[in-house]
């Protein structure tokens, strides 16, 4: 694909990414035309830009950085193992976060942990804290394995060790508990204030500098690490730095909206289908603009426009992402027909 093509499919996915943006913050329970939008959004006073400020805009922008975020983890998890079905929470980040808001919640009835619970903060800081824990470890193991498939293998397994946990405190908690542990697990990007928009910000924005400049070290990945090496590029470093970005931006996103499922493993190959390139300099700025489209687009399916209720924001990425998957494993003639 010619480099003046991909800058214009580029071009296009910023269009449609100003043009979800105004269709998501104008839908809703109570339905808000462009015009009061727009005239809600230099206003200060009246019910549509209460509405605006305090939910919908908080909620839009999470969009975009979640899924921006999961989007960039996702693409690089894949160059980084060679992988087309890795994501962005391979390394074990998202179940890590998981134990910890379970132990929380499922276990929050007990004595000291009853005061933490009430909260607002604790549930983002149990999911980040679980994350940061899970992230030690696969930064301290990734400094003495070098094979990259043994790093995926040991994310795999903290994940599978961590859920058997997180089942055994299902299996034992009380109904009302479980209840509010599968609303969170369910994900959520309605619940942001701008406060926690402005950790949610400067985290990601961080994550993704990062990965911005991992470009040519993603590049070397994609032909192997003896061509890479032959760049110059010190793949030790960079898959470290890799780690760390896609660290971050998991983390933060789970910590403040819940596991996110697809996301991160759908969009990388969505956006291929559109820009069939390999250059990640072009491919990593459309995979942040596709993560925050998809995610627009979900959550604007799940408000169900003109109705109270709000359907599961995972439910709505599975129904996407899962043909995606399936596509890619016929694909790959991973199955035999």
């Amino acid at each position: 694909m010619k480099q003046n093509s991909a800058r214009l499919a580029i071009f296009i996915l910023t269009i449609a990414l100003g043009i979800l943006f105004l269709l998501n913050i104008s839908m809703g329970s109570v339905s808000i035309s462009l015009p009061e939008v727009l005239k809600a959004l230099f206003s200060e006073t009246g019910t549509s830009s209460e509405i605006l400020w305090q939910f919908r805009l908080p909620k839009a922008i999470t969009c975009v950085l979640a899924g921006s975020a999961l989007a960039c983890g996702g693409l690089m998890m894949q160059t980084l193992f060679r992988n087309p079905m890795a994501g962005p929470d391979v390394l074990g980040l998202t179940s890590g976060s998981s134990l910890l808001v379970a132990i929380l919640l499922l276990a929050g009835r007990y004595g000291s942990f009853i005061t933490f619970v009430q909260s607002p903060w604790s549930v983002a800081l149990a999911a980040s804290l679980g994350g940061a824990m899970v992230f030690v470890i696969i930064i301290s193991i990734a400094k003495y394995v070098r094979d990259n498939t043994a790093l995926l293998i040991v994310g795999l397994m903290i994940s599978a060790a961590t859920s058997s946990v997180v089942s055994v405190l299902q299996f034992t908690s009380q109904a009302d508990d479980l209840q509010t542990f599968m609303i969170w697990m369910l994900g959520s990007v309605g619940s942001t204030n701008w406060s926690e928009l402005v950790v949610l910000t400067i985290t990601i924005s961080m994550g993704l500098g990062i990965s911005m400049s991992m470009i040519k070290a993603l590049n070397g990945m994609l032909l192997g690490d003896s061509y890479a090496q032959n760049l110059a590029i010190n793949i030790k470093r960079a898959r470290t730095w890799i780690v760390i970005a896609t660290g971050m931006m998991v983390g933060v996103v789970t910590a403040f909206c819940g596991p996110i499922a697809f996301v991160g493993l759908a969009v990388p190959h969505l956006v291929r289908l559109i820009i069939p390139v390999s250059n990640h300099k072009i491919l990593l700025p459309a995979v942040m603009l596709g993560g925050a489209i998809l995610l627009l687009i979900c959550d604007v399916i799940a408000q169900l426009p003109g109705s109270t209720q709000v359907l599961p924001l995972n439910a709505i990425t599975s129904m996407i992402g899962a043909p995606v998957v399936i596509w890619m494993v016929i694909k790959a003639k991973r199955i035999s027909v």
